[in-house]
């Protein structure tokens, strides 16, 4: 049996990934009515994982329907188009995925051609995301969506970025994947504040805790 789990986290405040002045004498004081009165821009994140219990594997391509998941994933995404480091060409979402090593950023774009330095996103071992908040602000401005492949125990996750809310795009073609040997879980990323949570399905798969929910087929949003 396969374990999806999509963990999201919305309305994060963009400017959360600025970094910030800490000496007050360079901070912009002035503030118009009309800057006071906007929104604050945010943008949102997904998580992409899944567990095998019987074995046990954790990691999306350790599932037995990873293909299928990777086809549901890659729908949801067929807005955009896909880039990798390796050319200026769009590539096929899947293959990006393939091709791409861990910390190498893939970018999302509604455009056909892109000019971003893929450096500036790149994640090393010396480095992680959050060594990256300046660079994927300023991508997640344009609308453009940011992708990684991050380590999982057994394999991999995907860790997706995006300015626009497309939790329905995920939602309704992997809803459809839902049987007796692939079951769904929607978690809430603000909820899921530590590793025993994350990895709720290794003690309490029948009761998960606050922040999970299991998607049925009659589910509905």
């Amino acid at each position: 049996m396969d374990l999806f789990k999509l963990i999201y986290e919305h309305d994060i405040r963009l400017d959360e990934l600025r970094g910030r002045h800490t000496d007050r004498n360079k901070q912009e004081t002035s503030t118009s009515i009309e800057d006071f009165m906007a929104p604050d821009p945010t943008y949102s994140k997904f998580y992409i994982t899944g567990t095998v219990p019987d074995k046990p594997a954790f990691g999306i391509n350790t599932l037995s329907k990873y293909s299928e998941v990777m086809k549901a994933v890659s729908g949801a995404l067929s807005d955009y188009n896909t880039f990798t480091e390796k050319g200026s060409d769009p590539r096929s979402f899947i293959q990006a995925v393939e091709e791409c090593e861990i910390g190498q950023p893939i970018i999302l774009s509604e455009y056909r051609s892109i000019d971003w330095d893929f450096n500036r996103f790149t994640i090393d071992s010396d480095s992680n995301v959050g060594h990256k908040k300046e660079a994927i602000a300023t991508l997640l401005k344009t609308d453009d969506l940011l992708l990684y492949k991050e380590h999982a125990h057994d394999g991999f996750d995907l860790h997706l970025f995006s300015k626009k809310n497309i939790y329905r795009s995920f939602f309704y073609p992997l809803q459809k994947m839902v049987s007796d040997d692939f079951r769904f879980f929607s978690m809430n990323g603000k909820r899921i504040t530590s590793e025993r949570k994350f990895y709720f399905e290794t003690w309490t798969l029948d009761r998960p805790p606050h922040g999970v929910e299991e998607v049925f087929k009659e589910t509905v949003l």
